[in-house]
């Protein structure tokens, strides 16, 4: 029994080591060579040269034409592809999110919660000729984003106050907020109106809307927004992002509070 448990835990920690290389080159903006993956895992480069070529050989990492560079390969993406197409809650809000990004003419984003972060797991580019840089899979910070502040404001103070007391606060830009009593208060806000905003908090020039979509039980499960540039948002923008945004966080709401699975927070 010992034995076998000291192998579960030596396989574990193999595992460990392949997820955490794999998702060093998922979240990098560019593609990453050996060397850099050392640098960033902190693991020996023989372990990494072997983690990387048993990645190659199951075609979740691919190489360029020089070999030199790494990227997410096609069965990474498939599988990830089938998992968003199959998700309760991205079949819930598809309609909602296209009719909500036709209106408002701006990109929209859908995000979950994963741990200190917002994932997200459907984005609809605007028709505009500029759009945002962003894309699925991206994780992004809760205190600096709409989708991350909507989420948290919906928390019960039980659940939400251990969450803040250990939430990394980087600053983005200048208008982030970095102090845990600005971030209180604007939470407090935030619940009291029922929709957050990214006052060019995350990324200088583009201003967000969020809001909340709760499963069973009132519960959050995850937040949309809607994001646009500074220089071309409309006059009235509660009217123009903000009605139309809780309306599409109504309708999801109730489709999603009428699937068990998800009724509770941690749900991707």
């Amino acid at each position: 029994m010992a034995q076998l448990a000291a192998s579960q835990v030596a396989g574990t920690a193999a595992f460990s080591k392949f997820m955490h290389v794999l998702q060093l080159v998922a979240d990098s903006e560019q593609p990453l060579n050996v060397g850099a993956l050392v640098k960033a895992s902190g693991y020996p480069r023989p372990t990494v040269h072997r983690i990387v070529a048993a990645l190659l050989a199951e075609r979740l990492l691919v190489e360029n034409e020089r070999g030199a560079l790494l990227a997410l390969g096609p069965r990474l993406i498939q599988l990830a592809s089938r998992s968003w197409g199959r998700s309760d809650l991205r079949l819930a809000a598809v309609d909602e999110l296209k009719r909500l990004r036709d209106i408002t003419g701006e990109t929209v984003h859908l995000a979950v919660p994963n741990g200190s972060a917002m994932v997200y797991i459907e984005k609809l580019e605007s028709p505009s000729a500029v759009r945002m840089a962003s894309r699925v899979g991206t994780s992004v910070a809760l205190h600096a984003t709409a989708v991350g502040k909507a989420y948290m404001a919906a928390l019960e103070p039980a659940v939400l106050d251990p969450l803040l007391q250990g939430l990394p606060l980087p600053r983005y830009t200048g208008n982030t907020l970095v102090k845990l009593p600005d971030l209180r208060k604007q939470l407090e806000i935030t619940r009291e109106r029922g929709w957050s905003v990214d006052g060019e908090e995350h990324e200088a020039g583009i201003f967000c809307y969020g809001a909340v979509i709760r499963g069973g039980g009132g519960m959050p499960v995850a937040a949309i927004s809607v994001s646009t540039l500074m220089f071309r948002q409309k006059d009235n923008p509660e009217q123009a992002y903000v009605a139309p945004l809780l309306e599409a966080c109504r309708v999801i709401s109730e489709r999603v509070g009428e699937v068990p699975a998800l009724t509770g927070a941690d749900i991707f």
